[in-house]
């Protein structure tokens, strides 16, 4: 039986876990991020949530040193747990990963409307009072369509292609704070804080886990690592991924805030581009920032499209839903029925449109959350050292509060209906598919 390819490094293993973090929500959500917390609450939630995080990647570099398995939380939860939460664990963590990927074939639509106005035309039909576009609809179909044929024919050509993006997108972005810094003034920060500073970090630090989801996607592709590769280079991808992505983060608000007044930018679409246009009076720096976020948008989208492509791959080869997802490909050796689902679910999101935006990081934000609680539980029931549960500790508590902060109504910014609605059929689409096997020993 085929098995798959092992081609990847630290640099691909970095690229994956930055890239699964890091697509275009700094453009397109980033009114969203000033609204919640102002400038520097933003960049506060941010720091702090990379910060926050490490314990948990510490707890995933130990998990995938001791279990290599593709099947990621749904792997470490099994050890410890009856099957059926093995099941909706590693479930979770998948729509953490595949819900990314209509998003962001979503957002080119949306992104290159910003260029070509005229993409805006020809109205198919709304969902929640948003109208969906041929053009748009027809850019995120082309999209999905090449990220899956890359996917389908190899994993070197889908990390290629993630180390180039990634490449291309960290040197703009340099490029666009050197703007920011010349064309910028202090000033323009003020308030810092769009409501009591301690609200204002914690509405921000309530979305940081759908936008840090990505770090822990490198144990997804553990078994693909090239043959040479040390067990102890994930840990080093991983607390890399952390760092850059936080410290991406938290300079691109800067970078806003500095270079406008920021409250002139709230309820405005692309708030990043308009910044930077009125800033300098000019269009060029708008279109730097739009071609640095096409490549954002593309690792974004290719890093996730692995990671949940891997996770689906593992369900069907431990037979927790239909075995064919488990299939490996002669010839190109990639988890190829298993790519054409999430394609699928892929295109089938897409047609939900810009109505997908905003719930997309709520109940992504929970689910990443969830996964990450249950992985660092499980490590900590099989750890008996001390200091590593101590650490592990650590990332319980932090994981736990990320969870609870979407959960519990007390807490400002939690849940909807609607998110709660969209949470439940999934969790509905997951029981369906489980039930149709008969009973097995291990998920």
């Amino acid at each position: 039986m085929a098995t798959l390819a092992r081609k990847l490094r630290l640099s691909d293993y970095f690229a994956l876990s930055f890239g699964t973090m890091v697509g275009v929500g700094w453009l397109v959500v980033m009114d969203d991020w000033l609204g919640r917390g102002g400038p520097l609450g933003a960049m506060l939630g941010f720091a702090l949530g990379g910060i926050l995080l490490l314990p948990v990647g510490y707890v995933y570099g130990q998990w995938v040193r001791r279990l290599p398995d593709a099947a990621g939380e749904a792997a470490y939860t099994a050890q410890v747990f009856p099957p059926i939460v093995s099941y909706f664990t590693g479930w979770m963590m998948l729509l953490a990963y595949f819900i990314v990927c209509p998003w962001e074939a979503v957002a080119v639509g949306k992104l290159a409307a910003y260029i070509f106005p005229s993409l805006n035309s020809y109205e198919l039909y709304q969902v929640a009072g948003q109208p969906v576009f041929l053009p748009r609809l027809l850019l995120g179909i082309a999209l999905t369509l090449f990220l899956a044929l890359l996917n389908y024919r190899g994993i070197r050509l889908s990390a290629s292609f993630q180390n180039w993006t990634t490449a291309a997108m960290l040197l703009l972005f340099a490029a666009l704070l050197g703007i920011s810094a010349a064309y910028g003034a202090p000033a323009n920060f003020h308030p810092a804080f769009n409501a009591a500073p301690w609200i204002s970090i914690v509405l921000t630090i309530q979305i940081v886990p759908y936008f840090m989801t990505g770090f822990e996607s490198a144990p997804k592709v553990a078994e693909e690592a090239h043959l040479d590769f040390p067990a102890t280079g994930f840990f080093r991808a991983i607390a890399l991924a952390l760092f850059v992505g936080a410290g991406f983060y938290v300079l691109a608000v800067a970078a806003v805030a500095y270079v406008a007044p920021w409250q002139g930018l709230l309820g405005k679409h692309f708030v990043t581009a308009i910044a930077f246009e009125q800033a300098l009076g000019a269009r060029w720096p708008v279109r730097l920032i739009l071609i640095m976020a096409m490549f954002g948008l593309f690792q974004c989208f290719n890093g996730n499209f692995v990671a949940s492509s891997r996770l689906l791959f593992a369900y069907g080869r431990r037979r927790t839903i239909p075995a064919r997802f488990g299939q490996v490909h002669e010839t190109f050796l990639t988890p190829s029925v298993a790519v054409v689902g999430i394609t699928v679910g892929t295109l089938t999101g897409v047609l939900l449109g810009d109505a997908l935006l905003v719930p997309v990081t709520e109940v992504g934000s929970m689910a990443s959350a969830l996964g990450w609680l249950a992985a660092c539980v499980s490590f900590w029931l099989v750890e008996k050292r001390i200091s590593l549960r101590v650490v592990t500790g650590l990332g319980i508590a932090v994981s736990l509060l990320l969870f609870l902060m979407k959960v519990l109504p007390i807490i400002p910014g939690h849940f909807s209906l609607a998110e709660w609605i969209a949470l439940g059929i999934w969790l509905v689409l997951g029981a369906l598919l489980h039930r149709r096997l008969p009973s097995v020993s291990n998920t």
